[in-house]
């Protein structure tokens, strides 16, 4: 689990997409109870800014998607908003806040404490964590996995799990698999420390930026992948600027911080936005891809769904839809509805 901007959410709308979330946001919310570890998890609530009447009727209809999912959402007016953040700009003349969907269980964790609760829990159950272990080839025979090559010598398995995120092209290569993901690479930025100023997790509407603050007081924010694909685990400056523009933008104050770092993590980006679960068609091998720019909020839901296709073979009702074949019975989960284009989603 490498460095994001720690976001958890379930205010999705599509079939396949809602109840997968909402299943993950559970299992978010009892994940400190059950590792027995903190996670800093907290539900601050995100806010999805709109900017015009179109956007508007697109957020309720996800909203009331929402609702019927059993999530929660709230419709918020302009003068609402402007109660709860105060410090973005209202009368900006290309991009007035109309008002906003309130997600009031969405928020937070800290990335580095999920990865250690889940290590530890792991380990706990004795399960062996081998490091600065590389894959360099997966044995089958006869259609069947017998394991895994590693730097390290040989894996005897009956079952193998390709879970590698940005990387997952380059070892289902090794298995003769060619999967539908293209890697994007996808930056994000924190300021130095400030004084608490944004209590919620805040989605600007009329361009690709989203923003917290972490409880070290940095602003963390993002934006959009960088639109050509890339295995290289850093950004560029044409993206940063955008990134830039868009939050001064929103929020003019933004501009009198310093930013503190920045990095870029490689994305498996899949034709319709959306992930797969699955098995593949060698016996005893697995897959689990394309989270986009969704992996960390979906980290327990996907965690648990894929350990239940492994066990049992069944495919678990929160993640039935998101099988690798659904692209070609045309059944997509097309969540931002931009079409077959990797770069866009």
């Amino acid at each position: 689990m490498g460095r994001n901007t720690t976001i958890v959410r379930a205010n999705y709308g599509i079939d396949g997409n809602s109840e997968f979330y909402s299943h993950s946001l559970k299992l978010w919310e009892d994940m400190e109870q059950e590792l027995n570890y903190n996670t800093m998890m907290s539900q601050r609530g995100i806010i999805n800014l709109f900017h015009s009447d179109g956007q508007r009727d697109a957020f309720a209809k996800r909203g009331n998607m929402m609702i019927s999912q059993g999530d929660d959402a709230i419709m918020l007016g302009r003068d609402e908003i402007r109660e709860m953040l105060p410090y973005i700009s209202y009368d900006n003349p290309r991009f007035p806040v109309y008002g906003g969907l309130y997600h009031p269980r969405g928020g937070t964790a800290r990335h580095d404490a999920v990865a250690w609760g889940f290590a530890r829990g792991a380990d706990q159950r004795g399960v062996d964590i081998i490091q600065q272990c590389e894959v360099t080839g997966i044995d089958i025979e006869n259609g069947v996995v017998r394991g895994v090559q590693t730097s390290r010598g040989p894996i005897r398995a009956k079952k193998v799990a390709i879970v590698v995120a940005g990387r997952s092209s380059q070892v289902a290569a090794m298995a003769g698999m060619r999967l539908p993901i293209e890697s994007h690479v996808l930056q994000a930025f924190v300021t130095e420390g400030l004084k608490p100023c944004v209590d919620h997790v805040i989605s600007f509407g009329m361009g690709h930026f989203y923003l917290s603050q972490s409880d070290k007081g940095g602003l963390v924010f993002g934006g959009d992948i960088d639109f050509y694909a890339s295995y290289a685990s850093r950004g560029n400056l044409h993206m940063a600027e955008h990134v830039m523009e868009a939050g001064m933008a929103l929020m003019p104050m933004i501009g009198r911080a310093k930013v503190l770092r920045s990095w870029g993590g490689i994305m498996d980006m899949t034709p319709d936005g959306s992930p797969f679960i699955d098995r593949t068609q060698t016996e005893g091998l697995f897959i689990n891809c394309g989270w986009c720019y969704g992996g960390f909020k979906a980290v327990p839901g996907s965690g648990k769904c894929f350990a239940h296709l492994m066990a049992t073979g069944d495919y678990p009702p929160a993640a039935s839809k998101l099988r690798l074949d659904r692209l070609a019975r045309g059944h997509v989960i097309d969540e931002e509805a931009t079409g077959s284009q990797h770069n866009l989603h």
